[in-house]
């Protein structure tokens, strides 16, 4: 498939990544058509939607000669563990600002950190210009031992990050033509909204009248739409001149973000267990299984009706599916055989 982004990048992804209906889930629902766009399978170390990104990104710093990549995140960053990855396999150093505190005993994603070699500094109760101003101290302590580290934003979540997505949206375009299926609407978890500004772009920039919907795991409404307006703006501004701005195909919903980033419910719980039961699919509780639910309760409420055709997309994240208190939860509430009943249809 011929980029429609004219800008270069790292090739890392193994894409395209499937499309392929979910009928039990869509039975068991008895709402709209359900399908899954497979991002979760991008690749196994950086699996998720952040590869897609810093293809972009990783060859920015290359080009500029970086030698150490930094970016911050939570304990259980996909987007940390991601740049970890890419960084051992682009030869580079990699720093990450995580923000808690450290772990005896580290597991999901953070262990996978370790394991890629990077090295962690932690910040307790970081909200996003604390951790902006640590990755640039971090960053000035590799320039006076005369490395050139490259600052990668949370989430890879800026203009040239959201190109990934961009794209992505072409290639969804692809696809539902070869499938002959025409999607009403795409779902996907927003956290740092970089992956929503690249969608909602991409399809506008189609002229199609697919309708994009984040449900957003970690920021309220407005701080997610200023952020799409800020990233099409300068996506419009350095790649895609001819792009019509502002958008009026994305939509945000705030509603399930519970008690916070990274927190999750029984009820949630048990919702992945089924869906794993279903399908095969694994959704972790940070972004995909807070994001499913919100498409369950969604269409309860007839946001989606019968008749429609909606594609999730699935964002990875399945690391975090085995940090510690996840999986206590799990298996003292969910998994044990007195408890193991699935609901299917």
């Amino acid at each position: 498939m011929q980029s429609v982004i004219p800008v270069q990048k790292v090739a890392l992804a193994n894409l395209p990544t499937k499309i392929h209906p979910l009928l039990r889930v869509s039975a068991w629902l008895g709402g709209p058509e359900i399908w899954i766009k497979r991002d979760d399978l991008t690749g196994c170390a950086l699996s998720g939607n952040k590869v897609r990104k810093l293809e972009y990104l990783a060859y920015d710093a290359t080009k500029k000669k970086s030698d150490v990549l930094i970016t911050c995140g939570g304990i259980q960053s996909n987007h940390a563990r991601a740049t970890a990855a890419v960084a051992a396999q682009l030869g580079m150093k990699c720093h990450l600002v995580l923000s808690g505190h450290e772990e005896d005993l580290p597991d999901g994603n953070l262990f996978l950190d370790m394991l890629f070699g990077a090295q962690v500094a932690f910040v307790e109760g970081a909200d996003l210009s604390r951790l902006d101003h640590a990755m640039e101290e971090v960053a000035q302590k590799y320039k006076a031992k005369g490395l050139n580290p490259y600052i990668v934003p949370l989430g890879a979540s800026n203009a040239l990050g959201a190109l990934g997505y961009v794209e992505t949206a072409a290639e969804i375009a692809m696809q539902a033509g070869e499938l002959n299926v025409r999607f009403d609407h795409v779902v996907l978890p927003c956290g740092s909204a970089g992956t929503l500004a690249g969608l909602a772009t991409g399809f506008s920039h189609l002229e199609s009248k697919t309708q994009i919907w984040g449900i957003s795991v970690s920021f309220e409404k407005q701080w997610i739409k200023d952020k799409v307006s800020e990233l099409t703006q300068e996506i419009k501004k350095f790649f895609l001149p001819q792009l019509n701005t502002p958008l009026e195909n994305f939509h945000v919903l705030d509603s399930y973000i519970g008690e916070g980033y990274g927190k999750t419910t029984p009820q949630q719980l048990k919702m992945i267990h089924e869906i794993a039961s279903m399908e095969g699919i694994v959704l972790d509780p940070v972004y995909t299984g807070k994001a499913f639910w919100g498409l369950k309760e969604e269409i309860q409420r007839g946001t989606f009706k019968k008749g429609h055709k909606v594609l999730f997309l699935h964002t990875g994240g399945i690391f975090g599916l085995f940090a510690r208190h996840y999986k206590e939860m799990l298996t003292s509430d969910i998994l044990r055989p007195e408890n193991s009943q699935t609901n299917t249809p």
